[in-house]
């Protein structure tokens, strides 16, 4: 009886400690490595970052902001808005009074400004950018070019990772990045979770400027450049510029 009482707490002691081990780091934000899967190339403000070998050297997060690992879809957020919310709709967009036609910030055209109001804003200050508030002055939102330079510089195909479905690029250097398809958040919650992804750019879309521009994917393939309601709320995935390093 002895024996099976001491093989029990042994077996015990060693279960404490696998789970000791698998424990993620609240400093760190989750896993091994500040958030990440453990493929990037180093971290910066505990989030980790992969090198693609892009032509300007942007280095891509391998999470969504408020996820801990690639494939958790994290937080969404409305253009220019900086927490996550439960209704994304005109009626609690930050950036105007209640419609399309009321905008008092990011308006270059008076038709859309409230009592015609305008700033020639076309881009996300910091203060307006998830990426920077949320993780740290080093990180941003990617502009709608740094979008383009990873669709073209890499190679990308819908796939399944850890059960999750999503984008993964593949870049020449051998390095890959994976995008959850984390949906779009909308007035009465999330639309099309697990079939399409759509990830937020810090540049307003000029033709109209109700939209922010954004990546979408699914299943079929993606649409670059695209556009979405500022009101919505999409995925954003950080990047760290070459110099910041």
């Amino acid at each position: 009886m002895k024996n099976t009482l001491t093989a029990i707490a042994a077996l015990l002691l060693s279960l404490v400690l696998v789970c000791a081990a698998c424990t993620k780091d609240p400093e760190n934000g989750g896993g091994n490595n500040g958030g990440g899967s453990g493929n990037g190339n180093g971290e910066n403000n505990g989030h980790e970052y992969v090198d693609l070998g892009l032509p300007s050297g942007t280095l891509w997060a391998t999470c969504n902001v408020g996820a801990t690992t690639p494939e958790e879809y994290g937080d969404c957020f409305a253009w220019g808005e900086t927490e996550p919310k439960d209704n994304y709709s005109w009626s609690t967009y930050q950036y105007c009074n209640g419609s399309y036609v009321t905008f008092t910030k990011y308006c270059n055209n008076p038709l859309y400004g409230e009592d015609g109001f305008t700033d020639d804003l076309t881009t996300l200050q910091p203060g307006d950018d998830a990426a920077v508030v949320n993780w740290g002055s080093d990180w941003h939102m990617p502009s709608q070019e740094e979008w383009e330079e990873l669709v073209d510089n890499t190679a990308s195909t819908w796939t399944t990772q850890n059960g999750v479905h999503g984008q993964l690029f593949t870049a020449s250097n051998g390095a890959s990045l994976f995008l959850p398809a984390a949906g779009l958040g909308r007035e009465n919650g999330y639309m099309v979770v697990g079939s399409s992804g759509y990830y937020w750019s810090s540049t307003l879309f000029l033709d109209s400027i109700d939209f922010g521009c954004c990546f979408c994917f699914y299943s079929e393939g993606f649409d670059m450049p695209d556009y979405c309601y500022r009101c919505y709320g999409a995925s954003v995935r950080p990047v760290l510029s070459a110099s910041k390093n």
